[in-house]
């Protein structure tokens, strides 16, 4: 090796040796939270939260055609962007009254299989995360009308939110009778 060269190696070695010793430190790892995601919403003064991949859209209430004899929760059929969609007011079906105007109100819209279904409530609070360890099974509280829709709640600052399901309401028939009998 040539004396330039093993110079340089050692002008290299220097270089790597005042690096090390004045590099700081890596942070510390930290350990990552894990969080789920829903769509937030207000019904009866209540905060719900619907799973993400059961809302495939948030709308306004559009012009819908009311249907005669269906209940009074069916609200109607609406035309969404050429497709028939069925309006339903989910507190009138949970039977309950909304002090909110039609008009203030939203919908979360349901597609899936064959059910495309927009459901009115009281107000969309956005998305909403909730670290996964604050899950509890069962609430402290539950409101009886809602209980076969709820799959347990988040905890966010001493506050309980509501996992409801779009799709178990959706599977409930008396949410597919909309035809009044009797």
């Amino acid at each position: 090796m040539s004396a330039s060269a093993s110079a340089a190696y050692i002008k290299l070695a220097e270089y790597h040796q005042r690096c090390r010793e004045q590099a700081k430190d890596l942070p510390m790892q930290q350990d990552a939270v894990s969080y789920w995601s829903g769509v937030g919403f207000v019904l009866d003064g209540k905060k719900y939260v619907a799973p993400l991949d059961e809302v495939s859209e948030i709308l306004s209430v559009p012009a819908y055609t009311r249907i005669p004899g269906a209940q009074s929760w069916m609200k109607g059929i609406a035309n969404v962007r050429g497709r028939l969609m069925t309006v339903m007011d989910l507190s009138g079906f949970l039977e309950k009254s909304s002090p909110i105007q039609e008009k203030r109100r939203r919908l979360l819209v349901l597609d899936q299989d064959d059910l495309y279904t927009g459901m009115t409530v009281d107000e969309v609070l956005g998305m909403q995360h909730f670290p996964i360890d604050e899950f509890v099974e069962s609430l402290p509280v539950s409101d009886p009308t809602v209980t076969g829709y709820v799959r347990g709640a988040y905890r966010r600052d001493g506050e309980y939110w509501s996992v409801f399901s779009l799709s178990r309401l959706a599977e409930d028939p008396r949410f597919m009778q909309v035809a009044r009998t009797g």
